[in-house]
């Protein structure tokens, strides 16, 4: 396991609230497969694939690491539904 994803609409808020908390998080894989450069060549746009256009848009990556103590993932777990309670 090396990826904790969780998907949101408000995705960018939620990573703004979480850095200003302190939970350090990432976004894996901003831009689709079939949107990169190297897949060019297949003639895919935009549109082409809405469903992994929209989960590149609303995924979140949450720490994740063997070396996270118990309290750093209930404290991350407490951030996020913080979040989502106000």
């Amino acid at each position: 396991y090396h990826l904790f994803i969780i998907r949101t609409t408000r995705r960018d808020e939620l990573q703004k609230y979480l850095q200003e908390k302190e939970v350090y998080t990432g976004i894996h894989y901003p831009i689709p497969c079939h949107l990169q450069k190297a897949y060019a060549h297949l003639g895919y746009g935009k549109g082409s694939y809405p469903l992994s256009e929209t989960f590149a848009d609303e995924i979140l990556s949450l720490p994740m690491s063997e070396m996270l103590k118990k309290e750093e993932v209930a404290y991350t777990a407490d951030q996020v539904k913080a979040f989502f309670k106000k």
